[in-house]
């Protein structure tokens, strides 16, 4: 009886090996959410002649996977940040404190110009907040964690604003609009004034 138990463990435990290497083997293998995907790791211990379960399950290179495909109305999970294509924290504030200082100043003088009832400008806690009176509320701040500018706009809603080097600019990734030439732009016809921010 003791031998006939070995022996089933063992059947067991050969086809548990199959189907290990037939899963890690196979060439569609979802994507990892992490730094490393999967099938990086399976070419790795390929080339190595290692085992890719045991290379798989014994390193810390796996935190979560999401199926490679994904019906037409699933959004698709977060990415993988890549740490060396972040804009340093200094240049950051750099960057976006000047633009948005430079709204201030230009958007008071804009607010001086055309004596608006309801027109009033803040600045504080990093927000900058412009209202418009019965048109509606600007509201311009910093996201330091995403290194964006965010707006948000009676007109528009709500926008986030990356740095592009290129345009010199921030520019919203999802419609290639400019922050500044947005906001000229809707502030001009809100107003009825052109308004100069750039």
């Amino acid at each position: 009886m003791a031998s006939r138990k070995l022996l089933l463990g063992l059947t067991a435990g050969r086809r548990l090996r199959s189907r290990t290497q037939q899963l890690f083997w196979a060439a569609s293998l979802p994507e990892a959410t992490t730094s490393r995907s999967l099938a990086a790791v399976v070419a790795a211990a390929q080339q190595s002649g290692g085992s890719p379960a045991a290379l798989l399950f014994s390193s810390r290179t796996i935190s979560s996977t999401r199926p490679a495909t994904q019906s037409a109305g699933d959004a698709p999970g977060p990415s993988a940040v890549d740490h060396k294509l972040i804009m340093p924290e200094d240049e950051f504030h750099k960057l976006a404190d000047e633009t948005i200082h430079d709204l201030l100043e230009k958007l008071e003088e804009y607010g001086d110009s055309i004596q608006m009832d309801g027109f009033d400008i803040d600045y504080g806690n990093q927000v900058l907040t412009l209202r418009l009176g019965d048109l509606g509320t600007y509201v311009v701040n910093k996201q330091t964690p995403n290194r964006q500018i965010w707006l948000s706009s009676p007109v528009s809603g709500p926008s986030r604003f990356d740095w592009d080097a290129s345009t010199d600019g921030w520019i919203y990734k999802r419609t290639g609009a400019n922050l500044v030439q947005l906001l000229e732009k809707e502030i001009g016809e809100l107003c009825g004034t052109p308004v100069e921010l750039s």
